[in-house]
């Protein structure tokens, strides 16, 4: 058995391991979770953890987005 699997039901971390942060966002450039998201994600319920990962899409498409 593989011990950094979540356990069932859990809701696994969005790491890639591309762990730097954007200055401009505050977002993981891998992720795209804040220092507090990344921070707190072990001590969150899932249903938490879901919240932050309903975000995750709409911070990789404004990253995507060309700066004006």
């Amino acid at each position: 058995m593989n011990s950094r699997l979540p356990p069932a039901g859990a809701v696994a971390s969005p790491c890639i391991n591309v762990c730097r942060m954007d200055p401009a966002t505050g977002w993981c450039v891998g992720c795209r979770r804040t220092l507090d998201e990344i921070a707190a994600w072990g001590a969150m319920g899932d249903e938490a953890r879901r919240a932050v990962l309903r975000q995750l899409p709409a911070r990789r498409a404004a990253l995507a987005r060309p700066a004006r």
